[in-house]
């Protein structure tokens, strides 16, 4: 990430939701310092987050294009304990790690962690998950705030790093390669064997020979 995209992203509320159309909040910041998309694509940011940008970019403040989504309070998921059956598909899909929980067991969200950003609600099997207002008659920067969208940041990070490490650990191990060394000996006892082998028929045909 270049010097301006930082900048951007640090400006950007960091709910992680995708609504811009990419995949994280550092994604679509570089693709604003990139000049692959515009400053009006982040619906948690709301209008003020747009001037942010604009003041970082130069470019003229714009309406939200409303194709992504529009300005709102902010929501907190809730999940349905007694319709939650423990699938574990909205853990992985939160990408703040604010839901807990284990297999085959109820999960709950923990709502100081939660950024709003939705992504639960269509992994659920079950339909068990709902969003509540949690800042009625505030959107944008006013439901949320910079201490707020640093740790949301912070717990991105480790989720990515969740993720990562849970990945490698899936992975078979590789066969380990035996030392260059190791084949020789074996090819030499191949051999070895192989001539004593070739000897011992000899001796038995010169053997039977009248």
């Amino acid at each position: 990430m270049n010097g301006l995209a930082a900048r951007i992203n640090d400006a950007l509320p960091q709910t992680q939701c995708t609504r811009c159309g990419y995949p994280d909040c550092a994604g679509y910041a570089q693709a604003i310092a990139d000049g692959e998309a515009g400053i009006n694509q982040c619906p948690p940011g709301g209008a003020e987050g747009i001037e942010r940008l604009a003041q970082l970019t130069g470019r003229p403040a714009l309406p939200l294009d409303p194709q992504f989504g529009t300005e709102g309070p902010r929501a907190m998921a809730v999940i349905d304990e007694a319709w939650c059956i423990g699938c574990t598909l909205c853990l992985d899909a939160c990408p703040t790690d604010a839901i807990i929980g284990i297999h085959k067991r109820m999960h709950t969200v923990i709502e100081a962690h939660c950024t709003g950003c939705e992504l639960c609600i269509p992994v659920c099997p079950v339909d068990c998950i709902s969003l509540e207002v949690e800042t009625p008659g505030r959107s944008g920067w006013q439901a949320w705030s910079q201490a707020q969208a640093e740790a949301a940041l912070q717990r991105y990070k480790l989720h990515a790093q969740h993720r990562e490490t849970a990945k490698r650990e899936a992975e078979p191990a590789p066969a380990a390669a035996e030392p260059q060394a190791a084949d020789t000996r074996k090819r030499s006892i191949v051999e070895a064997a192989l001539a004593r082998a070739r000897a011992t028929a000899e001796q038995r045909q010169a053997a039977t020979k009248p």
